[in-house]
């Protein structure tokens, strides 16, 4: 199959798979950028969510870029960019005293979300992405 005949979940799968595991690594490497990000509200604590997030997206990632696992991990990778949006609500009310280029940051991560949960579902509906 020729890259032009690949579907966009196809072309998408690895990337967004490769992306979502770096992230999710980092989650552990440096947990306290994550930690300023959950909201402080949701029990039982920030670390507990940043670790648990970052789980996830490493399991999502990795299950992204293996054929069989690819279009069950679309639906989890929609269902955690879902999960995961309450979290930039947090960050741009928590951010709105800093610097505007921060508070800029803060903001164009809400709209971001929307074409990657498009994307996952398209991963998860997309009869040809676990052929690989």
């Amino acid at each position: 199959m020729t890259p032009q005949t690949r579907t966009l979940g196809e072309r998408a799968a690895v990337p967004m798979g490769v992306v979502l595991a770096v992230i999710g690594t980092v989650h552990f490497a440096s947990p306290q950028f994550f930690d300023e990000l959950v909201p402080p509200w949701l029990p039982p604590d920030e670390r507990f969510w940043t670790l648990a997030s970052g789980v996830a997206e490493l399991l999502v990632g990795i299950a992204l870029l293996v054929p069989r696992t690819r279009r069950r991990a679309g639906w989890a990778a929609a269902a955690l960019f879902v999960a995961v949006y309450p979290g930039n609500l947090y960050m741009v009310w928590d951010w709105r005293d800093r610097a505007w280029t921060e508070q800029v940051v803060s903001w164009l991560r809400l709209p971001l979300q929307i074409p990657l949960i498009w994307l996952a579902l398209r991963i998860a509906r997309d009869e040809r992405v676990a052929k690989g």
